[in-house]
């Protein structure tokens, strides 16, 4: 039996309101390619995750450890796939001394990566190239996670509390633009 396996997706921008500390992002980005371990190369195919949204109990965690801070079976956790990937959605407990040892990191920039946990349901092998190269067209999901080390280089988490990034000089129509260019890039 295959293992589960662990790479990583790109950006999430997480920031704080009144509700919590909101986490909006993505795990898992389609059609990038990625080097796992000089052993061979991977793609995550668009609609890979489609049949584990919604019938995986999938959880937030930290470097794919620990207890969850959320996860979908209570609906603290929301995924969804859009035409870049698998995107995650989740409005952490501020007073969880777990998101409490994150959340500094997080704004330093010193945890600003993503990751996700998988095992291939379907996968095809293209041998012609000088490393194979995987693509995974279907996956089970296990986690979505924030870590130190990714394998998909791309990815970035970032705190932003609404009171410490908006600078007294701008507007809330140039805030909400700045913002936006951020998640664009």
């Amino acid at each position: 039996m295959t293992q589960r396996e662990i790479r990583a997706g790109i950006p999430a921008e997480v920031r704080a309101d009144a509700d919590g500390i909101k986490v909006e992002g993505y795990a898992a980005v389609f059609g990038e390619r990625t080097n796992i371990g000089d052993m061979f190369e991977e793609v995550i195919e668009r609609g890979a995750f489609t049949d584990a949204i919604g019938r995986d109990d999938v959880v937030f965690l930290v470097n794919h450890e620990g207890l969850p801070l959320a996860r979908t079976r209570s609906g603290t956790l929301r995924l969804t796939e859009d035409e870049r990937g698998l995107k995650i959605e989740t409005s952490l407990d501020p007073e969880d001394p777990d998101v409490k040892s994150i959340a500094g990191k997080m704004k330093r920039g010193d945890l600003d990566k993503m990751s996700f946990a998988f095992y291939p349901d379907v996968q095809e092998w293209d041998e012609s190239g000088d490393l194979p190269l995987r693509t995974i067209k279907r996956a089970s999901l296990y986690d979505v996670s924030v870590v130190t080390t990714p394998a998909y280089d791309g990815t970035e988490i970032a705190l932003r509390s609404l009171e410490a990034s908006r600078p007294q000089q701008i507007s809330a129509t140039e805030f909400r633009a700045q913002q936006k260019a951020r998640l664009m890039r």
